[in-house]
């Protein structure tokens, strides 16, 4: 298998780098089209795809894309909290070094629910090398989830794949309080005679303000949001984003309607959870995310008979086969866990059948030129370039070694005995660390400081005490 290790790029050739657009192009065309904003947003999802950057002044923005961000490398070491991990050994021990962050090109967007003008652009992180020449050069830092997705898009071009994906993402709108109990209170009532009231237009109706105020930022942003509905739960919606060919750009589209959803919540008083399961007794908020395969002509690879059959069955089992190892992408949170429960629409089990919502993997009913699978098993709170990677790495193993999937369920998962997916996140950490095909896919460091991490964050949940200890044992 090819390496991982990307390649240096120096200095001199940064204007060749495809991560790096000319400030002249972007942002003088951004600023010819919306004037210069007050400030400029760096977004950087970190490894848990929690937004950190900086707010840079509008009159300096063309720096970002001469000069780059600078922005410690370690940021990519710090826990979901924001604070140092010191045992994956990227802060003092390694002088804290400066990274150099570029913009993503295409990225570069008005803030529309901002108090005052404001433009935003992910960036991307790379590390300073030097190179034999004695030239300065970087290459992209391998910490950086986005360039673990980059490294699979790279691997299907090679087989003359390309991924066409879209993304699911379920939400609750919350009180900007807690209730008395101090837990979270969805914008309707959870308590009492509540109801699921499923896909009910009443629902939509009442936040209509709001929803329409996320449609048409989303619309300023170029952010393809389709349907939206209303789900399975008091103040539970789902926006659907629209299909795309360039995996890369529905990541981050992914990520950005996170945070515009958050920040048009906040300006109407409520608050938008991405949290997997944040009530008990209803459905937990996942990210669904649909995969088909294009090949070199831009057809639907799923799509063409039997040996389109065949290539899905392959992709199926690769990520089924590797699931079980990969599960700490897709549910990375401690709560996570509280989702995957028998009979919540979200997987317990490494299953796959045709338009069945209780597997992991779903084959959704529609023509050959739709044909795709639907993986099930992500949390709402989960990093989409992540969840990606995870997927299309699962799918070149299974592609790659030919591998066959077991018969396709039919009926409820949830009463057949398959394989199960981890129960709790000290289980999925240690398939995780273990795992020869993680090392191989994703590289052996970020193997290691992502076990690391997600360790830390557990023994932090572990060493707390939680409400019905004291209720029973004080």
């Amino acid at each position: 298998m090819p390496s991982t290790e990307a390649a240096p790029v120096a200095v001199a050739d940064l204007a060749t780098n495809p991560t790096i657009t000319d400030a002249a192009d972007e942002f003088g065309a951004y600023v010819a089209r919306e004037g210069v904003p007050d400030i400029v947003e760096v977004l950087l999802p970190d490894t848990h795809g929690v937004l950190r950057g900086k707010w840079i002044p509008g009159g300096a923005g063309g720096k970002i894309w001469t000069d780059g961000v600078a922005i410690p490398l370690s940021i990519f070491g710090l826990d979901v909290w924001g604070r140092e991990v010191m045992e994956t050994g990227l802060h003092m021990e390694t002088g804290d070094r400066d990274g150099i962050c570029r913009p993503v090109p295409g990225t570069l967007k008005p803030v529309p629910w901002s108090p005052r003008p404001a433009a935003q652009v992910m960036i991307t992180m790379h590390e300073p090398i030097h190179l034999p020449d004695g030239r300065g050069g970087e290459r992209p830092w391998e910490l950086d989830p986005r360039h673990k997705l980059a490294r699979q898009v790279e691997r299907l071009a090679a087989l003359g794949l390309s991924p066409c994906v879209a993304f699911e993402l379920e939400f609750y709108l919350m009180k900007q309080q807690p209730g008395a109990d101090g837990a979270p209170e969805p914008v309707f009532p959870a308590k009492g005679l509540a109801r699921q009231n499923m896909y009910a237009m009443s629902d939509l109706d009442a936040y209509a303000a709001l929803l329409h105020e996320v449609r048409e930022a989303a619309r300023i942003q170029g952010l393809p949001a389709d349907t939206v509905i209303s789900e399975a739960a008091p103040g539970q919606y789902e926006v659907n984003l629209y299909h795309s060919t360039d995996p890369m750009a529905a990541a981050d589209h992914a990520i950005l309607l996170r945070r515009l959803i958050d920040g048009v919540a906040r300006k109407h008083g409520l608050k938008a959870s991405f949290m997997a399961k944040p009530l008990l007794d209803f459905a937990g908020s996942g990210m669904h995310v649909h995969v088909s395969l294009m090949d070199r002509s831009g057809s639907n690879a799923f799509g063409k008979g039997e040996e389109g059959e065949a290539l899905l069955r392959h992709a199926a089992a690769g990520l089924l086969a590797t699931m079980a190892d990969t599960a700490l992408f897709y549910v990375p949170g401690f709560n996570g866990y509280r989702r995957l429960v028998p009979g919540s629409y979200a997987p317990t089990g490494i299953s796959w059948g045709y338009d069945n919502r209780s597997v992991a993997v779903r084959v959704p009913n529609g023509p050959p030129k739709a044909r795709r699978l639907e993986h099930r098993i992500a949390g709402a709170d989960a990093h989409p370039h992540l969840v990606l990677a995870g997927i299309l790495g699962g799918m070149l193993e299974g592609i790659e070694r030919r591998l066959e999937p077991p018969a396709p369920l039919v009926g409820d998962a949830y009463s057949v005995e398959t394989p199960l997916l981890s129960p709790e996140m000290g289980e999925a950490i240690r398939r995780f660390a273990a795992s020869d095909f993680v090392g191989r896919a994703y590289g052996a460091e970020y193997q290691r400081v992502f076990a690391i991490m997600k360790q830390a964050e557990l023994s932090a949940f572990q060493r707390s005490i939680n409400p019905l200890e004291y209720e029973t044992y004080l």
